[in-house]
């Protein structure tokens, strides 16, 4: 690996190039292609000049020619773009620090991106305005495991002597579901996610325009940001009864999508989750559903009823915007009842006692 400015020979661990002090890029944490859309990008400003990133119009468009492979990081840096994050940057450009700070801040406050998201648009923007800038959010660097010394002290391996090791601890990222995994389905109607893989990585399956069915493995845990957004000919999906975490924008924008059941446990429903999926008519809730985020269900304008348990404790103000629809059915005095008498929001109560959902 050589040093990006100075073409010096980088060690395999290096942080910085010990010749210039050029920090070593490396690539966001859930954004594996970073390093290679940095190098895009020099390109692009070799031929066409740093200022490019300020005429917005022509770096959208340029971004087709020069990371045509990369959808979710191309359709990524676009959106940011228009929405004004650069600006933002350019205009406290003299302090730098300052600027990066509320880049992120709008980004993650006003535009729902994940951290790691906002990183990866960071990462990018600060690498053309040529500042200086070394993200926290990278990939573990790969490290050679340690020897452990001998009864003798030697620092050799120990031998086995028969006994088990201790099992390792169960971790959702154990086998990740990329989109690189997902690349080979893109033209595919029905789509098959082999058994063992434990968490569906952000944006994999994001703008699948062709698969109208997917079957999920039952080893599933957790299912990222915007993994189905905009897979606009799905029509329903079974969530696996292991799934525990659904990221923000899972499912937005899935216009056919018309039944959800998510299964209980420790599931909350995140920002935009549900949005403007508007043939949504049939989702069943789990009880152990305790908040309901920005923007969730906003759209679903064929939503017709709802039935939300006590434990819900907090919902966004704009949950069910657009929501023409809708009738939710709660518990009398519950907060759910007096969220949807403040919300304007069509509601019917049952007594406290009567078994959930009925």
């Amino acid at each position: 690996m050589l040093c990006e400015r100075c073409r010096n020979e980088l060690g395999p661990n290096a942080d910085v190039c010990l010749k210039c002090g050029t920090p070593v890029s490396r690539n966001v944490a859930g954004f594996e292609n970073t390093v290679d859309i940095k190098r895009a990008l020099k390109s692009m400003m070799d031929q066409y000049g740093q200022d490019i990133i300020k005429d917005t119009n022509k770096f959208i468009s340029l971004l087709n020619d020069f990371i045509p492979e990369y959808e979710k990081e191309r359709r990524l840096l676009k959106n940011m773009l228009q929405c004004g994050v650069a600006a933002i940057m350019l205009k406290e450009s003299e302090q730098q620090k300052i600027a990066i700070m509320k880049a992120k801040e709008f980004m993650v406050s006003e535009m729902f991106l994940s951290e790691n998201a906002a990183e990866f648009v960071i990462v990018c923007f600060t690498y053309m305005l040529g500042w200086e800038y070394v993200s926290k959010l990278t990939e573990q660097k790969k490290t050679e495991e340690p020897q452990s010394a001998d009864a003798t002290g030697s620092g050799s391996s120990p031998k086995n002597n028969g006994t088990k090791k201790p099992p390792m601890p169960f971790d959702l990222n154990m086998k990740v579901f990329r989109p690189a995994d997902a690349a080979k389905y893109r033209l595919k109607g029905a789509v098959k996610i082999p058994e063992g893989y434990t968490k569906l990585d952000s944006f994999a399956f994001d703008g699948f325009g062709f698969m109208k069915t997917i079957e999920l493995p039952s080893t599933l845990v957790s299912i990222g940001e915007y993994a189905f957004s905009e897979c606009k000919r799905l029509k329903s999906i079974e969530l696996p009864e292991t799934l525990k975490v659904l990221k923000q924008g899972a499912f937005s924008q899935c216009g056919k999508l018309t039944m959800v059941k998510l299964p209980e446990g420790g599931l909350d429903i995140e920002d935009n989750t549900f949005s403007f999926c508007h043939s949504l008519e049939i989702i069943d809730i789990p009880s152990t559903v305790s908040s309901i985020g920005v923007s969730a269900f906003s759209g679903c304008e064929k939503l017709r009823k709802l039935f939300l348990s006590e434990n819900v404790k907090f919902i966004e103000e704009d949950a069910f915007s657009y929501c023409t629809s809708l009738t939710i059915r709660c518990y009398e005095n519950s907060y759910v009842h007096r969220y949807c008498i403040s919300n304007g929001i069509n509601v019917e109560t049952v007594a406290k006692g009567t078994p959930f959902g009925r």
